[in-house]
């Protein structure tokens, strides 16, 4: 039986914000981006101070399936709070990937009780909420509220586009997630696009005006969990 690492991820980045003042520190990420198909999700975790981290700990594209599945478990029990937020392929059409990523980051730190006084976010600026925060380039690499996030938005996403394959059995979300695989292109060329299928992005019809999807490891709308 193979020996659970220590955590790769460390708290260097919250335990700043503490000494600056704050308490309630949110860790934020995304997963979906690159996706062909589904939504964008994101998730909002706070972190207990108190407590130890979840044993192998680190970005969600690092972990197997069974390590992200046991880490996202303790991390529903032992989390201050998280909180999903989603959205779906007609808005990212509508507006553009970015806008929909800062969106349903937006809506998990909303949905946060109790609410962060501060979030370190994956990379991106949040400029439409006065929350203090914090950009870290490859956060979820490094910072453990970071990687905590990264996970619960996985797990959340890749069981969601497991139901979707029972509804669209014919493109194999199951296996890719939304993600480019071959098969996946193969399915679209056979049969068209689903009803959450991007149909912006390249791909997803034969000559587009498209969006390009940003690149994402493929291991990875229903309405949104409650946050705890």
């Amino acid at each position: 039986m193979r020996k659970e690492r220590e955590p790769a991820v460390g708290t260097a980045f919250e335990e700043e914000a503490r000494r600056r003042g704050f308490r309630l520190i949110a860790g934020v990420d995304e997963v979906g981006r690159g996706a062909l198909a589904g939504p964008v999700a994101a998730a909002a975790v706070i972190l207990d101070p108190n407590g130890p981290l979840p044993r192998g700990l680190n970005d969600s594209k690092k972990l197997t399936a069974l390590q992200r599945e046991r880490i996202a478990a303790e991390l529903r029990e032992t989390a201050l709070c998280y909180a999903v937020g989603l959205v779906p392929a007609g808005e990212i059409d509508r507006t553009n990937i970015l806008v929909a990523t800062r969106r349903a980051m937006c809506d998990a730190l909303a949905q946060l009780r109790p609410a962060p006084d501060f979030a370190l976010i994956d990379a991106l600026q949040l400029r439409d909420i006065s929350l203090p925060q914090q950009a870290i380039i490859r956060g979820d690499a490094c910072c453990a509220s970071i990687a905590a996030a990264s996970v619960i938005a996985k797990t959340h996403r890749d069981a969601l586009m497991r139901e979707y394959h029972r509804e669209f059995p014919a493109y194999g979300f199951d296996s890719h997630v939304g993600y480019g695989a071959p098969a996946h292109l193969a399915a679209l060329r056979a049969h068209g696009p689903c009803p959450i299928h991007r149909l912006s992005f390249r791909g997803v019809l034969p000559a587009a005006d498209t969006q390009t999807p940003e690149a994402e490891t493929p291991d990875e709308t229903r309405p949104q969990p409650p946050a705890r």
